[in-house]
């Protein structure tokens, strides 16, 4: 078998090959992180189909969320194993053959294994088209692909509900998995055509089976703890507190065997390199400021405004408008401007967005929710591009697989979290909004005397402006709930300017920085 040349000796591709090779990579991660979000306005008619509880239909966003979720951190043993444009490959094609087996399951129980294996298969696809757009570029154009790449990480969650919704409403929900396979099949054969030659060395390191075994019951049960721990009330549950315990122990003996390994399964040493650590630290605790501001405002406008799933994710979209401008453009002037600077216009721009979208009131307009939207777009194209650049400036080329699949896992459990956590207290802190209002319309109040006066006036008797009250005050109770989180997602943003600054230049996956 003949030596893949390694990574030093290939010249960066030129002309048609690097824009077909680059559409191919970038559309290869879309593909995969669009699946995270697109079934989600999908449930109802899934579960309507299949006779299923919704509760029970949760279980196709949770069983994909948890198997990709302990596949990535794997991608750097796989892309050894197996070569990084050979194992993207794989994966791109047997992830589209799973979404065949989705679209077509005729029981639930199927529907759920071919999401197991999508995640499974497709989970190196993000991490190793991220790695291998670096690896076609000129260094000093690196940063201008990582702004392009990056579109892929912040449009397909914003698209994934209108798509998903515009599919479902228009066609069913099939659709919603069959629309992978074209462009997965386009994207696997134009990846073989244009990067024909350039696979990375083979390393066959015998598989730490203790550690993946570990790792799986670690990440499986802290997956399924966020996914259900608001339905089954938390710590309140028997159950969440023994998927913690299982967790929690599993995931520290993990690190303690990692740590002892001589091959291990995930290389946690990269967390000793410091700019490394710096941009997880960023990515995950951003990504969860990320995700509670993309999932409690379209929650918001769905239950309590009245919005479709596809009015909702039309109002979202907006976020995606100013970063299809963004991204390139920090990519191109990362080293230009500086990676730690552009991350600080970033965070400032989404604490502003989060705080002009958390300052409205009931009787706000479509409009103005679009408006106060249209800031996030610089704001989420200056997190994620720096600091995708920051990330990797200190890898050494045989860690880069290893490293983009590991932020990647953090930037999904930091969103995970997020989602989890920001559902729970948008739901306890509208009760508690809800209680606290009631309390100001008692009998005998001015407030409570005054509607009761206006309310006869109209006509209505009793029953009926009592209802209206109450909908009203619920109404109120989210609206603050609401506003309070997503303004919390800025201050969080914010609050991690200084951490960034902890970056040591240069920053040579951006094309340098200072």
């Amino acid at each position: 078998m003949s030596v893949p040349k390694t990574d030093a000796a290939l010249k960066p591709l030129t002309g048609i090959n690097l824009i077909l090779a680059t559409l191919a990579l970038g559309l290869g991660s879309f593909m995969n992180i669009l699946d995270i979000s697109i079934a989600n306005v999908s449930l109802p008619s899934i579960a309507g189909d299949f006779a299923i509880s919704p509760t029970q239909g949760t279980w196709v966003i949770t069983s994909y969320a948890v198997s990709e979720a302990i596949m990535l951190p794997l991608t750097g043993w796989l892309a050894g194993r197996f070569g990084d444009i050979r194992q993207f490959t794989i994966a791109t094609l047997l992830f589209t053959l799973a979404s065949f087996f989705c679209g077509a399951a005729q029981s639930f129980e199927m529907l759920l294994f071919a999401r197991v294996l999508q995640g499974i298969v497709g989970a190196s696809m993000i991490p190793l088209s991220q790695s291998l757009i670096i690896k076609i570029f000129p260094e000093d154009k690196r940063g201008a692909a990582l702004g392009i790449w990056s579109l892929t990480t912040i449009v397909a969650p914003v698209l994934g509900p209108i798509i998903g919704g515009w599919l479902t409403d228009n066609y069913v929900w099939r659709y919603v998995f069959f629309i992978n396979i074209p462009f997965g099949l386009l994207c696997a054969y134009a990846v073989t055509k244009t990067m024909k030659g350039r696979e990375s060395e083979i390393v066959k390191k015998p598989i730490d089976k203790v550690g993946l075994a570990l790792l799986t019951v670690g990440i499986g049960t802290l997956q399924i703890l966020l996914d259900k721990g608001n339905e089954l009330d938390w710590f309140e549950s028997s159950t969440i507190v023994s998927l913690a315990v299982v967790s929690g122990l599993s995931l520290i003996i993990f690190v303690i065997w990692e740590f002892g390994e001589e091959h291990p399964i995930v290389d946690l040493k990269l967390f000793q390199i410091r700019n490394f650590l710096v941009s997880a630290i960023c990515l995950t605790v951003g990504s969860f400021a990320f995700y509670i501001f993309v999932v409690i405002g379209p929650l918001w406008m769905q239950t309590q405004m009245g919005y479709t799933p596809t009015i909702a994710g039309e109002v979202m979209a907006v976020t995606g408008i100013l970063s299809l401008f963004f991204g390139p453009f920090f990519g191109i002037n990362l080293g230009r401007i500086g990676a730690r600077e552009v991350a600080t216009i970033g965070f400032i721009a989404f604490g502003l967005s989060a705080w002009a979208s958390g300052s409205i009131t009931t009787d706000v307009s479509y409009q103005h929710l679009q408006y106060v939207r249209l800031l996030m777009g610089m704001g989420i194209a200056g997190f994620f591009v720096p600091m995708t650049a920051i990330s990797l400036s200190q890898l050494e080329p045989n860690q880069i697989s290893s490293g983009t699949g590991l932020t990647n896992f953090l930037r999904n459990m930091g969103g995970s979290v997020g989602t989890a956590v920001g559902a729970t207290i948008w739901q306890d802190q509208a009760a508690a909004n809800h209680a606290n209002l009631v309390e100001h319309f008692s009998l005998g109040s001015y407030g409570y005397d005054q509607y009761v006066t206006s309310m006869a006036k109209q006509g209505l008797v009793e029953g009926e402006w009592t209802q209206n009250l109450e909908r009203i005050v619920n109404s109120q109770a989210y609206l603050l709930s609401t506003n309070h989180l997503l303004i919390m997602s800025g201050v969080i943003m914010v609050c991690l300017i200084p951490v960034i600054w902890f970056a040591k230049p240069p920053f040579g996956g951006g094309g340098g920085g200072h």
